[in-house]
């Protein structure tokens, strides 16, 4: 528990999905008493934006009401990553309904556009770096205008950025290039605009999480195990050989990372890309 936590706003964007990691982001947060604003895109658009990706209106809506359970401060806002003004309007939701934004969660992302890099078209490389990438850029930008006009807390700060990198951040992939190519693009993000903002007391962080098999992680489980010849289990037995710990990440092994960097004991800390990943990414 982060006592200090008690009371901020966050948004964390891509969390309308039951089982997800956004959803278990936005419960570590809930149950340190932040008041929360989960964002997702409301509705699947085609083959670009299936349903196994998108969480959709109604979902959302199951998620909150679950949150509320927790903390009775959950409200809810669709909006198309892509769009500036739409990330703009999502940022301004918040301070609207809450009257500030301490926490900004950058968790929306495109992790299903797969296969081999010759095969990949215009349209998926745009989709994957204009959520992943240019996205985050638009929430990052709005939400540190507004932290700007707040005060500092003393032993907190004026602001905290978390955006869910991957260990795709660090290290390549074969049949995941534009993904790779936007997980390494956050981590860019991030240590700029933490020099940039770091005077005036926001950090700005990445969590860099290894496989985590939550309802879109089941799917991709299914495309590599075939693309490898293997079945799921065999495709999780060799990536659990591979961790010094053994097991495949759970989601709360992120969201308890982005707690703590939301907190207090935080404070001196930016810039970073902390990985979260049993020790398979050590970099």
């Amino acid at each position: 528990m982060y006592p200090d936590l008690q009371g901020k706003v966050a948004v964390v964007t891509g969390a309308g999905r039951r089982k997800g990691l956004g959803e278990a982001i936005a419960r570590k947060l809930a149950t340190d008493g932040v008041k929360l604003v989960i964002h997702d895109l409301g509705e699947a658009k085609g083959e670009l934006a299936p349903a196994h990706g998108v969480g959709a209106s109604e979902e959302m809506v199951e998620v909150a009401e679950g949150l509320r359970a927790i903390n009775p401060d959950v409200s809810t806002f669709q909006a198309d990553m892509r769009e500036e003004a739409q990330v703009e309007a999502l940022i301004a939701h918040a301070v609207k309904t809450y009257g500030k934004l301490d926490i900004l969660v950058n968790n929306a992302g495109v992790g299903y556009l797969f296969g081999p890099l010759v095969d990949a078209t215009q349209d998926m490389w745009d989709t994957v770096l204009n959520v992943n990438l240019r996205g985050a850029f638009f929430a990052m930008k709005h939400a540190i205008r507004q932290m700007q006009t707040q005060e500092i807390e003393q032993d907190w700060g004026r602001g905290r950025i978390v955006s869910i990198g991957s260990r795709g951040s660090k290290s390549g992939s074969a049949l995941t290039s534009s993904y790779i190519a936007s997980k390494h693009g956050l981590v860019g993000l991030t240590r700029s605009a933490a020099i940039e903002y770091g005077g005036e007391q926001i950090t700005v962080n990445a969590v860099c999480p290894n496989h985590v098999t939550t309802g879109l992680g089941s799917w991709q489980n299914d495309y590599m195990a075939k693309k490898r010849g293997q079945t799921v289990e065999e495709y999780l037995a060799a990536m659990r050989g591979r961790i010094p710990l053994g097991r495949v990440g759970e989601v709360e092994d992120t969201a308890n990372a982005c707690a703590f960097l939301c907190s207090g004991q935080a404070r001196y800390i930016t810039g970073e890309a902390m990985n979260v990943s049993g020790g398979e990414e050590m970099h």
